[in-house]
């Protein structure tokens, strides 16, 4: 994404979670919110624009739902563009719920987007203190939205515009009400693009101002990424798409390589979920065409608590 320009990447995946909550039973994640956060107007052209692009995606599939707009969609989204968000969102909170149960005070947000967890949970208001960063564009975006469709901006929620894979730093999340408590982090469909190093950094800064028991969870893709071609050459066409948007995936690692890398910022693996592991946690027995994404895993990550 260029400097100054909003994510259309969030507006994307905010459209593949409300079409999820919309249409898709069951649900793996269901965010029944987010499509306040996209206009009608957006969900027409993203939907028009997916279904344009179907020769890109699969033309056996192009050919065989010739004509019928809405299986070409529910193909699109379900094959391509929801698997990795929803499941990786379902497990993010479910962590975080339990987090919450143990004493986390906090939860910092990386790369919110339209990120919807504060009002789906208003009953963490008094409880939990709730910090988005993203680049202030986005985070722009987000609150003129949230003033077109009239939805108050809980007293929990704070907005701390950061490009926080360039440069992390706490003092804007400080001025923001933050202190030393445990802390939950989330930093999902981010590590792919970022450098090694970017990212062993991101982590060392993330967990430098944090106490013992604050954790992180993030999703990684692993050393196949760029071989795999994945169901209906998923993976190959979701590289081939982060290239010609300009943000194109820089990193994969070896389970080796990102458990040194976390060990490195004095973390420690409490859970590490492969793709084998997601599909069988979250699309079992499912009957369209919803399933885990080839090469990405999940892990939640926590400060020197052994």
């Amino acid at each position: 994404m260029k400097e100054g320009e909003f994510s259309l990447t969030a507006l994307i995946s905010a459209f593949g979670r409300a079409y999820h909550s919309k249409f898709d039973t069951p649900k793996i994640f269901d965010d029944y919110m987010a499509e306040k956060f996209i206009s009608q107007q957006e969900f027409k052209d993203i939907k028009e624009n997916m279904v344009k692009g179907i020769q890109f995606f699969s033309k056996n599939i192009a050919e065989k739902y010739k004509g019928n707009t809405e299986e070409l969609l529910k193909w699109i989204t379900q094959v391509q563009l929801s698997p990795t968000p929803l499941a990786r969102a379902a497990y993010c909170e479910e962590v975080l719920l339990h987090e919450v149960k143990l004493g986390a005070k906090q939860y910092v947000i990386l790369g919110a987007g339209l990120d919807t967890f504060s009002y789906r949970h208003p009953e963490f208001e008094n409880s939990l203190e709730i910090f988005e960063i993203d680049n202030p564009t986005t985070q722009q975006f987000k609150q003129n939205r949230l003033k077109e469709v009239e939805l108050d901006i809980p007293n929990n929620l704070h907005f701390t515009p950061m490009d926080f894979t360039k440069t992390f730093t706490y003092n804007d999340l400080i001025n923001e009400g933050f202190t030393k408590q445990k802390t939950f982090i989330s930093l999902l469909g981010v590590s792919y693009y970022l450098t090694k190093t970017e990212l062993s950094s991101l982590l060392e800064h993330l967990f430098s101002e944090i106490p013992e028991g604050s954790s992180i969870v993030f999703d990684y893709a692993d050393e196949k990424l760029f071989e795999e071609k994945g169901v209906s050459g998923r993976v190959e066409n979701m590289v081939k798409m982060a290239a010609a948007s300009g943000e194109p995936m820089k990193s994969c690692y070896s389970y080796s390589e990102i458990e040194k890398t976390v060990e490195k910022s004095g973390l420690f693996i409490y859970e590490h979920l492969t793709p084998a592991d997601i599909n069988d946690r979250y699309f079992k027995n499912r009957d369209d065409y919803l399933s885990a994404f080839e090469t990405i895993h999940y892990m939640h990550v926590v400060k020197n608590k052994r």
